[in-house]
């Protein structure tokens, strides 16, 4: 019996990127109801919701870097507070197989579009177990919060500037 000759092996294609999320938290969850119990009463008219959102990257090493969602809600009626609610929910990510170019927007876009689901119902959770009902979120276009930094900043003349907010 001969032995069958060996296969030469395929030449190893490069990867492309590649994200691994080590960890989800809330870094900072904070929920203020000043005018319960009148606040909460039935018949009263709709509140005005004021939202907030931003992005927050930061290295911890070579391929591990924090992601921070913030999210803001303030909610009024005639001029009178209902709810505050502020929630930073992070994630740990592992990046790997991508440019120094491409990291920035990836880190700002993709990392926040996975910690989004998660983070909009911690914040409903909060605005219902506060009395509300549930604030549910509409999805949010990370891309073009992530172009509108890239304008402020080229208004600013801070074309190349750090990974940072969104």
């Amino acid at each position: 019996m001969t032995d069958a000759p060996a296969t030469p092996e395929a030449p190893q294609q490069p990867q492309g990127p590649q994200i691994r999320v080590m960890g989800q938290y809330i870094k900072d969850l904070s929920f203020e109801n000043p005018g319960a119990p009148e606040s909460l009463r039935p018949g009263a008219s709709q509140p005005n919701i004021d939202l907030t959102i931003d992005v927050q990257a930061r290295k911890l090493d070579e391929q591990t870097y924090e992601v921070a969602l913030v999210l803001g809600a303030n909610a009024k009626r005639d001029d009178a507070a209902l709810f505050v609610a502020e929630l930073v929910y992070a994630g740990l990510f592992q990046i790997t197989g991508i440019d120094d170019v491409s990291r920035e927007p990836f880190l700002l876009i993709e990392c926040p579009r996975l910690l989004f689901p998660f983070a909009r119902r911690i914040l409903a959770d909060a605005t219902r177990d506060g009395g509300f009902p549930p604030l549910m979120l509409e999805p949010v276009d990370f891309a073009a919060l992530y172009r509108r930094q890239l304008a402020e900043r080229s208004m600013a003349g801070q074309q190349d500037g750090p990974v940072g907010n969104a």
